[in-house]
């Protein structure tokens, strides 16, 4: 059995580290698969940290600055899959490209953003990316391009961004709707877990509440901005469950009869000019299935780590002491059922 090419753009960044760890060989999977992987990883402003590197020894690293697709032409030559002229996608042998490209880059700070909405658009929309299109892209938005004006939004709901981060991430999905054949948009809330091999210098939120409570001091924590935030093992999870399925629907779908009507979830199958094609265009909502407030966040590490729950002070966002330099949708709780139905995955609680 050959094994099966998956690129991280963003490799170096924290939802990147733990795939690059998750894909890279020896490692427990996530969950089973038929499948192994060779994994490739990009970055852009500094070189890749040598804890990663010695986590990950087997994986290429590439530089890439996705504004302007400089580097991606040595992925293709040293790490794409050359694509004949009889594959389902009917494209030139001169066309290389990995199986899988799972895109975690972006400007991701909201108030770097409003600073620079052009370095923001440049970087959140995949523009660059439109050469790797050919097979599967799984990119990685945010739950931000909803308005968060009501509880537990869907994925057919309107996608009305109060800030400049969330207007990119919703011109990203728009983007990759009109010009990639194959994909999946997964719309993440917070991310939360364990720190990276290589610590990133973003702060995460777990993280935070907690060195923040270990000084003693009392803190503001909204009351009223409700997320349903997702355990980073759980995104993990969810990418490797479906690049397999896309993997093995894939192989199944090109040994099938040609009048064969087989189904695979979330998959469209179609003939074209006497040529089997095979589609995929998915968008999930990747959330955990609690709905809390930052305050309830707060708590609930206190009572993990012992902490006087005194020292968590409730404040309303919009209090007029609290200036974030951005405008932050109140409540972007989502409804997770078309992820659980899909995957047949319940994510982790967020107090566990």
């Amino acid at each position: 059995m050959s094994r099966k090419r998956v690129l991280v753009v963003g490799g170096t960044g924290y939802l990147g580290q733990h795939l690059l760890q998750a894909f890279s060989h020896g490692a427990t999977p996530p969950a089973p698969s038929e499948h192994q992987y060779d994994v490739a990883f990009t970055y852009h402003s500094n070189p890749p940290p040598q804890p990663l590197l010695h986590a990950v020894p087997d994986s290429l690293a590439f530089s890439v600055d996705l504004r302007t697709g400089h580097g991606l032409d040595a992925i293709s030559h040293a790490f794409g899959q050359v694509l004949s002229t009889y594959s389902i996608f009917m494209v030139q042998p001169a066309i290389r490209t990995p199986h899988v490209v799972i895109n975690c880059a972006a400007l991701s700070i909201p108030r770097a953003c409003e600073m620079d909405p052009t370095a923001a658009l440049s970087i959140n929309v995949p523009s660059a990316l439109i050469s790797c299109r050919r097979f599967i892209n799984i990119d990685v938005n945010a739950i931000s391009v909803y308005e968060g004006t009501k509880s537990f939004y869907k994925e057919d709901d309107e996608t009305l961004a109060v800030n400049v981060y969330g207007k990119t991430k919703v011109a990203a999905e728009q983007f990759i709707s009109v010009n990639y054949p194959n994909f999946t948009i997964l719309r993440s809330s917070i991310i939360f877990g364990p720190q990276t091999v290589s610590p990133v210098p973003k702060s995460l939120p777990i993280q935070w509440i907690d060195s923040v409570l270990a000084k003693g001091n009392k803190v503001d924590f909204f009351h009223d901005e409700f997320r349903c935030p997702v355990y980073v093992k759980d995104v993990v999870n969810i990418i490797w469950r479906l690049t397999n399925s896309w993997i093995s629907g894939y192989e199944r779908f090109l040994k099938a009869p040609k009048n064969s009507s087989r189904r695979i979830p979330g998959v469209k199958c179609r003939r074209k000019n006497d040529s089997k094609q095979m589609q995929m265009q998915m968008l999930l909502n990747v959330g955990g299935p609690d709905r809390i407030s930052r305050v309830q966040m707060a708590e609930a590490v206190a009572y993990y780590k012992g902490y006087n729950t005194s020292l968590i002070k409730s404040v309303s966002a919009s209090s007029v002491r609290v200036d974030r330099g951005v405008k932050s949708p109140a409540d972007i709780s989502m409804d997770i059922t078309k992820l659980i139905q899909t995957l047949d995955f319940s994510p982790t609680t967020f107090a566990d």
